[in-house]
């Protein structure tokens, strides 16, 4: 019997990559699956052992782990989180004052903890997107206040302090080679207390969190990287919650689990403007002309998407009434010159599984850009696996879904990661002073409607590029068992389990 549990994790990691089996719950205790412990499925592996610093980060948040000085509300509104109130000094420098608030691990959370805490983000060999447009230092000026200074006013600092990135963590969780292990050092109400690789991890409530008791005793999270593997869980009673159905599977959930969300996501076609093929202007534009996002909604999304009209969508409500007319692109060209500038050379688009739809989307966009004069071949893996060759540059393409909102809430943290000279997240690799110059000035927009309006005219200018083609504006569909309640319906998609998510 312990052999078999012995091999348990390794047992998931294989049917996470097999479509028609379910997953693979390991229990953190008797309750599993009754009372006591919530089953959840997540998609995206840990490419870092859920270090902060990187992609990792949105899983402490969905699981209420970790917390920053700041949260958002449900309006993207910056709201107390460790940090009870602030208060701009100047242009650019902000204190913040603590909540009494306990570590995982039992120490308390000072400002000491914090400013090392920021430090060590600050710090980090691989900047988190969220400061990819600003330099911060942090100090503690007493036990419970946090003086917070920028190289730049940053108006919005308290929506940045809300990204996951900076999440708070113990002293101990940051060793001296630069990882991060949340793992019994978070201050959420659920504590890590075991993570297997990539395949499980069991979580337990946290009775000394500041913000009152969870309901659950615990959380079992399975990671199933294939998404219909994610549905079946879900169906077959193995998982009481699991993220990002499918839309081929969504309407086989039964009645009451399927809940799809206006979503913040945008899948876009993302162009390697630095080399290869698309270092051309003239082909990407030609690729531009020979995309068509509505010929995916339907029967790729299964009409949970919206064609795309730019790189914020639906869900995010004030850019449609400020978005401005795109000009200067470079023109597309015939078929035959396309195949004349391409002879001899494949167009690599790559697609990643973890996100169902989009292989399913980039053998349509295969046919579309065949059809415009280029030759293609499709890589398509896990996403964790693909992320390195993305950011140096070995395709030429991808098909890419991006929570424009996820960093800060705030759209200009996107754009800079993204899509400037310095991004630390641009898999673009455009470099182009416009871009970065209209990027610039929203970013030191203090009143929100210019901002807004700032920020349009900066998404205007990184279409002019071609660097990406946004396709659709996705609807998220969650899949949650019927004994399940309070369950956070995220557009942004940074929450999931909340303290007062249950089994009913």
């Amino acid at each position: 019997m312990h052999r078999f549990r012995r091999l348990l994790p390794g047992l998931c990691a294989l049917l996470a990559l097999t479509p028609l089996l379910t997953g693979c719950f390991v229990s953190g205790g008797a309750e599993a699956g009754s009372s006591g412990r919530l089953r959840v499925a997540l998609a995206v592996p840990p490419a870092q052992a859920l270090s902060p610093l990187g992609n990792d980060a949105t899983v402490l948040g969905k699981l209420s782990v970790a917390e920053g000085l700041t949260a958002l509300d449900a309006t993207g509104a910056a709201v107390p989180a460790l940090a009870g109130s602030w208060t701009r000094k100047d242009d650019t420098t902000w204190t913040f004052e603590l909540r009494k608030a306990t570590f995982h691990d039992g120490t308390e959370v000072t400002a000491d903890a914090v400013a090392a805490a920021l430090g060590h983000a600050a710090a980090a060999k691989v900047k988190p997107r969220v400061l990819s447009d600003v330099t911060l230092s942090a100090r503690a000026e007493d036990a419970d206040t946090v003086t917070i200074t920028t190289n730049a006013p940053d108006p919005v600092l308290p929506l940045r302090l809300a990204s996951p990135a900076l999440g708070v963590l113990a002293a101990k969780a940051y060793a001296p080679d630069g990882t991060v292990s949340p793992v019994g050092t978070g201050t959420g109400p659920f504590k890590i207390t075991k993570l297997n690789g990539k395949s499980t991890a069991t979580l337990d409530r946290f009775d000394g969190y500041w913000g009152g008791r969870a309901a659950l005793a615990g959380i079992d999270v399975t990671w199933i990287a294939d998404g219909t593997s994610r549905a079946n869980a879900l169906r077959s009673g193995e998982a009481d919650v699991a993220e990002w159905i499918p839309t081929s599977q969504a309407k086989l959930l039964a009645d009451g689990t399927r809940h799809d969300v206006p979503s913040v996501r945008t899948d876009s076609l993302v162009l390697n403007t630095a080399d290869g093929i698309f270092a051309d202007p003239s082909l990407r534009a030609s690729a531009r002309a020979a995309v068509d996002g509505s010929a995916v909604v339907g029967p790729v999304f299964g009409g949970f998407a919206d064609p795309a009209r730019g790189l914020f969508g639906p869900a995010v409500g004030w850019a449609a009434g400020n978005r401005v007319a795109v000009t200067g692109r470079a023109q597309a060209l015939p078929v035959a010159d396309v195949q004349a500038r391409t002879q001899g050379r494949t167009l690599r688009l790559a697609a990643y599984t973890n996100r169902a739809e989009l292989p399913e989307a980039a053998t349509v966009l295969q046919q579309q850009l065949e059809k415009a004069g280029f030759t293609v071949q499709q890589d398509v893996r896990e996403y964790t696996q693909m992320e390195p060759d993305l950011l140096a540059g070995k395709y030429d393409a991808l098909v890419f879904s991006r929570v424009t909102l996820l960093d800060t809430g705030d759209a200009v943290a996107f754009l800079a990661s993204d899509f400037t000279s310095t991004g630390v997240y641009n898999i673009a690799r455009l470099k182009d002073s416009a871009v970065d110059q209209a990027i610039a000035a929203a970013a030191q927009e203090s009143d929100t409607a210019q901002r807004q309006q700032k920020i349009m005219r900066a998404e205007a200018e990184i279409l002019r590029t071609d660097a990406v083609v946004p396709l659709v504006h996705e609807k998220v569909v969650q899949g949650i068992s019927t004994r399940v309640e309070g369950v956070a319906l995220d557009p942004r998609e940074r929450s999931l389990i909340t303290v007062g998510t249950r089994l009913k």
